[in-house]
């Protein structure tokens, strides 16, 4: 057997087994030149350790059952999706008072077709890691603000009448990530800070439904089409708290994102509600997605 080079683009190499699960790293996982030890590394929430070191090619290897260290199977029409995760956890330096690196979890996925012919020989499966490392190190910068009628800057004044239009736009900086689709899960207005602030009103509710398009005499909803993935665009009548004379009002939203290319589904969603069709409607996927709106559950995230 001839020992190959690990690839330097690479730091995460996953083999899907028949029965198993193979995960390779390589210990200079951020590709900054530092390596991690591999004591710092482990597989799944019951924190398997490694298998195997191999010094000359510097990596670090998991050999695990499909239903070992805490992982979880989903089963989905056709396919056995076998999930878990790579962590990071690094050591504390000699000094306490600082550090130098940040943990990371690295999500794992092995994918099975549901209906090859096993006894035929081993299934081939494909893998899809959440692309790298770096997206684990990195952080996702958000943001929430308020716009002018054409989108083109932020408003310049806060004070709204009733009748006007608030036009809101969230979007989070992607960087050197994978393309991501930002979606708002949750948005909840108060007259203090915070979300749990008495009284409140849901916006936006159920991982994604415009529910204060649903009340009567409102044009609330989605901008449609977005104008990218990273970006997610929204508009709600301007309102103020019934028997209260405070006109300070705060909006507090939850801001989520998955990969591009992962389709939306009922907890990844932007739904608004059409009082001409009486009926819910996404910014994209299928209708069908927004009718746990209307029944006001919509499952729990993940």
């Amino acid at each position: 057997q001839h020992s190959q080079p690990f690839p330097a683009q690479l730091p995460v190499q996953v083999q899907c087994q028949e029965a198993q699960l193979v995960v390779t790293v390589h210990r200079d996982l951020f590709g900054n030149g530092r390596l991690v030890s591999a004591a710092e590394l482990s597989l799944g929430p019951a924190a398997c350790k490694h298998s195997r070191l191999d010094p000359s090619q510097k990596t670090v290897t998991f050999s695990a059952g499909l239903h070992e260290c805490g992982s979880t199977v989903q089963v989905t029409p056709d396919s056995l999706i076998y999930r878990t995760l790579l962590s990071y956890a690094p050591s504390p330096g000699s000094n306490p008072t600082i550090v130098r690196s940040s943990p990371a979890v690295i999500p794992i996925e092995c994918h099975y077709p549901r209906w090859d012919n096993v006894s035929s020989g081993s299934i081939h499966p494909t893998w899809a890691p959440f692309n790298s490392a770096l997206l684990s190190q990195e952080r996702l910068l958000f943001s929430l603000r308020l716009m002018n009628e054409d989108w083109s800057s932020e408003r310049d004044l806060s004070a709204f009448r009733l009748g006007d239009v608030l036009h809101l736009q969230a979007e989070v900086g992607t960087h050197s990530h994978i393309p991501l689709r930002l979606f708002v899960d949750s948005c909840v207005a108060t007259l203090g800070p915070g979300a749990g602030s008495e009284p409140h009103y849901a916006l936006i509710d159920f991982n994604g439904c415009l529910v204060d398009g649903r009340s009567d005499a409102t044009s609330s909803a989605f901008v449609t089409p977005r104008p990218r993935q990273d970006v997610l665009r929204f508009q709600i009548d301007a309102f103020r708290f019934a028997g209260d004379a405070r006109s300070l009002i705060y909006i507090t939203c939850h801001l989520k994102v998955t990969p591009a290319e992962q389709s939306p589904d009922s907890l990844n969603k932007a739904c608004s509600f059409s009082k001409a069709h009486n009926t819910w409607a996404p910014v994209e996927g299928t209708r069908d997605i927004c009718s746990c709106c209307e029944l006001g559950n919509c499952g729990t995230a993940p």
